[in-house]
């Protein structure tokens, strides 16, 4: 300013000599157009005070926000409110007399980006129709878009009166410069009273006027009734000597009423039923138990009930209220009569993907077995992990556990012995037998590598998830001393708990899985051998002497026609009927015939060849399998022998041939053993007479001849056809000995690697925790079937790396099988909602599937969220009931007996089952007409309207907290 004024003056000095010579007159003129020039073209603010710099300063933000408009304001990175889906604010920062302040705008769009709120009126909440998704200061004063200015403290309010008014009179000053109609709001007072005062220029002669404050305590008792605070909305319009008791003033009211259940994980569960019969309205007994006993995961742990409680919001219809009588009667009304009736579950925010709260389920025991895989190849041997002191543990595991702390050594403690031989009763003496076992698993289970949930080796490693941390120095401990009892059980020729005894072994298992039905079936064989030996005597005594015709009927009943499919060329053939009388004189010497082929006969003897009882081929688990392919790799023929084992199958095979057939030779068997090695010849044409016919029929032998492998010298077939001796399948050496392959499972367990065991264990544990969860009922829930089948999936890709034996110390594949750990979790937490729900509402399935479907698309949006670091958002649904459906509802809330501590004196109206609503909201408002107004103007923005709202009060609290707004529009 200083530079602008010198330059003036200077300019003056210099036009000076060039003036004096003209007329006094015509001086004067050159000077004051000379002046005036001047003051066109210089603004002096060098009178200008701080608080006009500082109107000035509001002023070109708030022109700012109105030039860029919604749009433009989300582009510059407006802030999304919490718990809101539309409302948005922006900020700016001034400071005015050496203090700091900050001036937020708050403005709604769409999902378009449009602003969506009136240009005039404010908001008015009409027949029921709350919006619960506005923001505090919104629900008080019936606004829309309006601006916050604020001190930048820590309390973030105005204690001093003078200043608040000061600083409200700035904005409102800046606001009328810009022709804006945005309300302004300045906090006052302490905090704890959200307190406010405002103003809004309503854009003719009205001003809007705004006033929040709030009593935490000591409530009067006028204020805690209907009737007493219409007569404190009255009041701010009425003539303080008229009895208000009295007068009709026409006002309209509405009113939210919202109640709580008690927390359902308490005493509320008890009372939760029907009155004859003892059972709730959800459809079960009402014991007092666990909400979860009947849930499949109630065998392993008690999980936390998801729903905490439910809120009860009742709204009641816009009504118009002429005198405080009617006010006490609505006081005394009932929510049954309320116009709408809507729910809120309280959903646990432990039930939130990484919430901080301690969730205790599979999923948290499938993370400690996953750190016991990766700590697994610290040492060679399980007894390593044994005793942290021992003599045999590796040096790199005393180091870790050195170096691990008081806290980690804490970690690995192991549970005292009660409990180990707790969980090995429920192992082996309280186990089921295995003819009661079911397939309950999911229908993709089979992909991952593990044992059903039912097996041994499954219910082993679901009880090592719970014994002590699940880490690796308890399995350890569980595991030896489960070998010991499998020995146990071995040396003493007891069952195994919870195996088959019979039919295949099911490759489709863990290789633990495997050896232990093996061992299962030799104990069975075993037993068998051992009970029935003497019997087993007297028995073949007896076949020796027994007659021609019953020794080919009944010999070896026992033993079946068994096709050998491990060996290439086999074809099973069906016998036929047995023809005791077309038999020659050899059939004296037959035995363990099963009965004739149709059309085919021996071709030395020209007697019918019979089909003989074989051995059923020794059972074999994945790896006995592997080495017989690594042999037969090796040899580099695939029909060469493997190993002493297909010697064994072939030779007991010709064996039994021979003596069904005494009459046999090589030819015949390979006939009928593998009749790919038998090229037929090709009938000779005769004509078509049928004396050539017969003549070909009866032509003998038939003509055919070896295949080129069996007619080549030396070969291996024949000499064992040639070793082989003629001998029944009953009289033969068994081809399993459950001797000597007992002991072959017994040693693999005892010798199996920690790695080995720990990678069963992730696979077998995953899947049995995952079937038996799915065993729950949780209703018709459509996202849940589409979680459980994705889990699986993600489950069978995760640990097929487990399955193949390729991992080691430094692999990926640790985080992956903590993410899976993290999305098994959340389909158990949705599975833990979905059966809560179900429970609850058994007889109003729609409440369960809309509450579910609510909260699964919000913990969708809250993983976005977290991935892209967004305003963390609550979950509040508000779900509308039908009028069948309030019963199920009113029954929650359980009358309130005296015996209960939290039961205190009621003094609210508008009781449900004896409760009290927990907040009472309740608008009051009063209009008068525009029309004909002498303080409106006939051209402004409200000459089209027939009324506008004078007064408005919003009232907020219960019996112990009061929260009141009052707006007032007035012709200033």
């Amino acid at each position: 300013m200083a530079s602008s004024s010198s330059t003036t003056t200077t300019s003056k000095k210099f036009q000076v000599p060039a003036t004096r010579h003209k007329p006094p007159k015509q001086q004067e003129e050159l000077e004051e157009n000379e002046e005036e020039e001047s003051l066109e073209h210089f603004d002096d603010f060098t009178l200008a005070s701080s608080w006009e710099r500082f109107i000035s300063e509001i002023e070109a933000v708030c022109r700012l926000w109105m030039s860029d408009g919604p749009i433009n304001l989300l582009e510059k990175g407006a802030i999304l409110l919490d718990n809101s889906s539309s409302l948005y604010k922006v900020k700016s920062e001034m400071k005015y007399a050496m203090k700091s302040y900050y001036m937020e705008y708050y403005f709604e769009t769409n999902p378009n980006g449009i602003c969506i709120f009136p240009f005039l009126l404010a908001v008015s909440v009409k027949d029921g129709d709350w919006n619960f998704d506005l923001h505090d200061l919104q629900l008080c004063f019936g606004v829309k878009e309006f601006l916050v200015i604020a001190p930048q403290s820590a309390s973030g309010v105005l204690l001093d009166a003078p200043e608040a008014s000061k600083l409200l009179s700035a904005v409102a000053i800046a606001l009328s410069n810009c022709s804006s109609l945005w309300p302004a709001f300045v906090p006052v007072h302490d905090p704890s009273r959200k307190a406010y005062i405002g103003i809004q220029s309503m854009g003719t002669v009205f001003t809007r006027r705004f006033e929040a404050d709030r009593i935490g305590s000591q409530v009067p008792v006028k204020l805690m009734h209907l009737e007493g605070l219409y007569e404190l909305f009255v009041s701010k319009f009425a003539y303080s000597t008229l009895d208000l008791s009295i007068h009709n003033f026409k006002v309209r009211c509405t009113m939210k009423l919202t109640y709580r259940t008690l927390p359902c994980d308490d005493d509320y569960m008890k009372g939760f039923g029907g009155e004859k019969s003892g059972e709730n309205l959800s459809g079960e007994k009402s014991n007092g138990m666990q909400w979860d006993v009947d849930c499949s995961w109630s065998e392993w742990y008690s999980a936390e009930d998801p729903v905490k409680a439910f809120e009860l919001v009742a709204i009641l219809s816009e009504k118009m209220v002429e005198s405080s009588m009617e006010m006490a009667e609505l006081e005394n009304a009932s929510p049954h009569e309320a116009e709408k009736w809507l729910i809120s579950p309280r959903i646990s925010p432990n039930l939130l993907e990484g919430s901080k709260g301690n969730w205790v389920g599979f999923a948290s025991q499938l993370r400690f077995l996953v750190d016991a895989l990766e700590m697994s190849f610290q040492a060679q041997f399980l007894e390593d992990f044994v005793s942290v002191h021992g003599y045999h543990c590796p040096s790199s595991w005393l180091e870790a556990v050195e170096n691990a702390g008081a806290d980690n050594l804490k970690s690995l403690a192991v549970p005292p012995p009660t409990v180990r031989d707790r969980v090995l009763k429920e192992l082996f003496i309280d186990g089921v037998e295995f003819s009661n076992f079911t397939d309950d698993g999911h229908k993709t289970a089979r992909a991952i590598k593990g044992a059903p949930r039912e097996f041994l080796f499954a219910q082993f490693c679901l009880h090592a998830l719970w014994f002590g941390n699940c880490n690796i120095r308890a399995i350890s401990v569980l595991w030896l001393e489960f070998v010991r009892e499998v020995r146990w059980c071995w040396e003493e020729t007891q069952l195994l708990p919870r195996m088959p005894t019979n039919g295949p072994i099911d490759l489709s298992t863990c290789l633990i899985n495997q050896k232990l039905q093996m061992l299962a079936i030799c104990i069975e064989k075993k037993s068998q051998q051992t009970e029935d030996y003497e019997d087993c005597i007297g028995s073949l005594d007896h076949i020796e002497s027994m007659s021609e015709e019953e020794s080919v009927v009944g010999d070896d009943s026992s033993i079946k026609p068994t096709p050998s499919d491990d060996i290439p060329g086999i074809v099973d053939r069906k016998p036929g009927i047995v023809d005791l009388f077309n038999d020659k004189s050899s059939d004296l010497t037959r035995r363990g015939s099963a009965g004739i082929v149709d059309s085919m006969m021996l071709l030395k003897s020209y007697q019918s060849m019979h089909v003989p009882f074989t051995q059923e081929p020794p059972l074999m688990t994945e790896d006995m399998h592997e080495e017989r392919l690594q042999a037969v790799e090796a040899l580099g023929d695939s029909f060469s022998f493997s190993g002493q084992l297909e010697r064994d199958i072939l030779t007991s095979d010709m064996s039994a041939f021979k003596a069904a057939n005494p009459d046999a030779v090589f030819e015949d068997f390979i006939r009928w053993h593998s009749p790919g090695d038998w090229e037929e010849d090709e009938p000779v044409d005769h004509g078509s007479s049928s004396s050539s016919t017969a003549l070909e029929k009866d032509r003998w032998p038939p003509r055919g001849r070896l295949s080129k492998r069996m007619s080549e010298q030396g070969n291996l077939w024949r000499k064992i056809w040639d070793r082989a001796p003629a001998l029944p399948a009953s009289e033969q050496k068994p081809l399993l000995d459950p001797n000597r392959e007992g002991e072959k499972v017994l040693h693999y367990l005892e010798t199996l690697q920690p790695h080995q065991l720990l990678e069963q264990m992730v696979c077998t544990a995953f899947r049995a925790a995952a079937d038996t969860l799915i065993l729950t009922s949780y209703g018709e829930l459509k996202q849940m079937e589409t979680e459980i089948q994705q889990l699986y999936v993600t489950m069978a890709t995760t640990l097929r790396p487990l399955q193949v034996n390729r991992l080691s110390a430094e692999s990926n594949t640790f985080e992956d099988l903590r993410r899976v750990s993290a999305a098994f979790e959340r389909v158990e937490k949705l599975m833990t909602l979905g059966a809560s729900l179900q429970r609850k509402f058994r007889r109003a399935p729609r409440l369960a599937r809309e509450i579910f479907n609510g909260y699964y698309d919000f913990s969708i949006s809250k993983m976005e969220s977290l991935a892209e670091q967004i305003v963390e958002k609550g979950f509040d649904m508000k779900l509308e009931l039908r009028n069948q459906e309030r019963e199920l509802l009113s029954n929650m809330f359980v009358p309130p007996t005296a015996s209960q501590s939290w039961r205190k004196v009621l003094s609210m109206g508008n009781l449900l089952n004896g409760h009290e609503p927990i907040v009472r909201e309740i608008v009051f408002s009063l209009r008068d007409k525009t029309t004909g107004n002498h303080y409106a103007a006939h051209s402004g923005s409200f000459s089209h309207k027939k009324e506008i709202e004078t007064y408005r009060m919003y009232i907020c609290g219960t019996s112990n907290d009061l929260r009141v707004a009052l707006s007032v529009a007035s012709c200033d």
